[in-house]
């Protein structure tokens, strides 16, 4: 069994990284670490559990009895909390923070298994990709890999609420959200340097500008994208591609039909579909943006860094009704 320690164990991915935990065939939890919540069941602050566990939360770190730590902070704080703590060097780390997405002077490899899957079964540190950055990254590689990227990209993605996190917040109240649409961060948004690093990863290059505007939709989870990408290229050649590039993927598919959010909520999958214009393509994708956008990846990456099998824990039902 793999040991396992969260921090950072109280908020939306915490509790969903539990529940998978939970019914995955060769994971063990040893420790839930929350200082606000210390000595609490784990099942009074993730209600969703009642019945399931009785692991209550813990301010206690015991690296030394597990395999693995999960990080579920927020972002900016893995590093100023590896500064403060020592982990010992046989234990792993997966961070679901932006804190070591991008390449630097650090040893965590960027957790994408659909491009990284080799450099993840050899690491010691992952760092988990972001929600948006997975679901936008999925649509465009395959294009990328065809050296498709040469002129600017129009994305346009929703989320739900929980990709805001649980802390409450002016655009995360029920009556803000509800029935009302916004956007934020258009063309600034933080995911768009780890885009546009495994984009040039694939490519070779990237010279045009990722154009994303990202929506707040008023719905609790799940990303739905569109990719709007110039090019001559042969509508046939396009969805050969596509289907080529993710013939292997465990949890990445291409649809030959219109994609729709409900395909993917509750799954650790991601769908993806391309209609070919007079000179462009139109490329939808959608994943859950707490499963294959964050806790669900995450695990996949452990799955991975352990040599078992890359599904397990994760072969779960969509909630499409």
């Amino acid at each position: 069994m793999i040991k396992i320690g969260i921090l950072g164990a109280a908020g939306y991915t915490g509790g969903e990284l539990i529940r998978l935990l939970l019914n995955h065939p060769e994971a063990e939890i040893v420790f839930a670490n929350s200082e606000s919540n210390a000595g609490n069941l784990v099942s009074d602050v993730h209600e969703g559990l009642i019945g399931e566990t009785t692991l209550r939360f813990t301010d206690a770190m015991p690296f030394d009895q597990v395999d693995v730590v999960f990080f579920c902070f927020g972002h900016g704080k893995s590093e100023a909390f590896l500064k403060e703590h020592a982990i010992p060097s046989n234990v792993k780390i997966i961070d679901l923070a932006q804190d070591f997405r991008i390449k630097g002077a650090h040893d965590y490899i960027y957790g994408l298994p659909e491009i990284n899957k080799e450099e993840i079964a050899q690491a010691r540190h992952v760092a988990n990709p972001g929600c948006f950055a997975t679901c936008i990254q999925l649509a465009l590689l395959p294009a990328a890999n065809l050296n498709l990227l040469k002129e600017d990209v129009a994305v346009n993605a929703i989320t739900g609420s929980t990709g805001a996190g649980q802390k409450l917040g002016a655009t995360t109240h029920f009556s803000w959200r509800n029935n009302n649409l916004s956007i934020y961060k258009a063309f600034t948004h933080q995911h768009i340097a780890e885009i546009r690093q495994s984009l040039a990863q694939v490519q070779g290059y990237l010279d045009a500008d990722i154009d994303f505007i990202p929506y707040r939709g008023d719905f609790a989870r799940g990303i739905f994208c569109t990719c709007v990408i110039k090019t001559k290229a042969p509508a046939a050649d396009i969805v050969d591609a596509y289907k080529d590039f993710y013939a292997n993927a465990a949890f990445t598919h291409y649809s030959d039909k219109a994609i729709d959010l409900k395909q993917v909520v509750n799954t650790n999958k991601a769908l993806v579909h391309v209609d070919c214009f007079d000179g462009k393509i139109l490329v939808t994708s959608t994943i859950d943006n707490l499963l294959k956008g964050a806790v669900g990846q995450a695990v996949q990456n452990m799955n991975i860094m352990f040599g078992i099998e890359e599904t397990a824990g994760l072969k779960l039902k969509a909630s499409a009704f």
